[in-house]
């Protein structure tokens, strides 16, 4: 990557380097384990010009989404979070066509649709998207650029809402896709984005985030740049503890924009005197990851020596960063289990640690278990209550190495 994906600059520094790492979410099969894999290069760069964190596009949205291994309804708290955001713009807005771009498996539009608001959702991989038609959810199996909003808006008439959530990450022509929002968009309309914020990012230490399915990274300033790109204006943020800190965007077109509420300008100082909108901020931060990694590693490397056994709790994709960059491999990590089926009898790519029902913990009764998706913490933290019947105790590696 030699330019920015967003204003085109050659001016990228260098902020983090997580050497190559395989694909986040290409779990393996055991037929799988006698062949190659190939890894890419992960490296944060961060654009000295319009201040965009971003990794290079070595691997096509088509190779990632058009078979998914994620589905958004297998994690409770998200489920309810999705609710509670439908039961408040449904009251705020009172939409009467809703869009939502990335629907996964329904899991948000399923309360839209519980409440007789048409709707519709565009979701590229065709095995989450045939799981939201089942229940009861419009899909449409697309990637959004400016010919697929068009489209849309052509068959089915603008939309009064555009919900694009955990998505404006995972786009690596983030103008073309913005594009596709406007073109979903009524000229009067509301778009809401929902994307992890740099701003905890580098704050807490979260490096696992960092993977290849995420080609940017976003404060509010390089987010409102990117929306500008298609015509849309920032009016609104919201600050939320989802995947450890995201920001909820509310944007209209411009013309019916307006000023930018005081919160806008309350997050952009602090992005600001966090120095995030120079360089400043990023300093220190390839030196935490180290210190985090060799506190991981020493931590289950003297639970070997001492013949304590772990495990894990998850498969998220977070965690197979966290886990090739410090080289975990079932010698340090038996096994990790996953709520989600389509993942048992698999293994994690790179270091292959196998995949089990969340049952095995219970029959195994390990020491340790360590917590790969730590953003779920108090959902997690109540699913493994039972873990202290035998002594065991819960490890979450992030922000620093927690042993409870």
């Amino acid at each position: 990557m030699t330019t920015c994906r967003l204003c085109g600059s050659s001016n990228l520094a260098g902020v983090l380097d997580l050497g190559a790492t395989p694909p986040c979410e290409r779990f393996l099969t055991e037929e799988m384990l006698g062949e190659p894999e190939i890894t890419y290069p992960l490296h944060l760069r961060i654009c000295a010009d319009c201040r965009l964190a971003q990794i290079p596009p070595l691997i096509t949205p088509e190779e990632t989404f058009t078979e998914y291994a994620y589905f958004s309804s297998y994690s409770t708290s998200w489920v309810r979070h999705a609710r509670a955001y439908v039961d408040d713009a449904v009251e705020r807005l009172r939409p009467s066509f809703v869009v939502e771009v990335a629907s996964n498996d329904g899991y948000l539009l399923r309360h839209v649709v519980e409440r007789g608001i048409r709707c519709l959702g565009i979701e590229p991989s065709a095995n989450v998207g045939r799981a939201a038609k089942e229940a009861g959810v419009p899909t449409r199996t697309a990637f959004l650029g400016p010919e697929t909003g068009a489209a849309v808006r052509a068959e089915h008439g603008p939309a009064d809402l555009v919900v694009a959530n955990n998505v404006y990450a995972h786009v690596p022509d983030v103008v073309g896709f913005t594009e596709g929002l406007r073109a979903l968009v009524a000229d009067d309309g509301w778009v809401s984005i929902e994307v992890q914020h740099l701003l905890t990012l580098v704050e807490l230490n979260q490096y696992d985030t960092i993977y290849h399915e995420h080609f940017q990274y976003y404060t509010v300033a390089s987010a409102r740049r990117a929306l500008a790109t298609g015509g849309l204006a920032l009016v609104d943020v919201e600050l939320l503890p989802t995947h450890g800190g995201s920001i909820r965007l509310w944007a209209r077109p411009e013309d019916a924009a307006g000023e930018p509420s005081d919160r806008v300008v309350e997050v952009l100082d602090r992005e600001k005197a966090a120095g995030l909108h120079d360089m400043s901020g990023y300093v220190e931060f390839a030196d935490r990851v180290a210190t985090l990694r060799r506190d991981l590693l020493r931590f289950l490397v003297d639970a070997a020596a001492e013949g304590r056994t772990v495990v894990g709790y998850g498969a998220p994709g977070k965690g197979n960063t966290l886990l090739n960059h410090c080289g975990i491999r079932p010698d340090l990590l038996r096994y990790t289990v996953d709520r989600n089926p389509y993942k048992h009898g698999r293994y994690t790519p790179g270091v292959r640690i196998p995949i089990l029902p969340p049952e095995r913990i219970a029959l195994d009764r390990p020491d340790y278990v360590l917590v790969l998706p730590w953003n779920l913490r108090e959902e997690i933290t109540g699913q493994l209550a039972y873990v202290r019947e035998w002594g065991g105790r819960l490890v979450f590696p992030i922000p620093a190495l927690e042993v409870v």
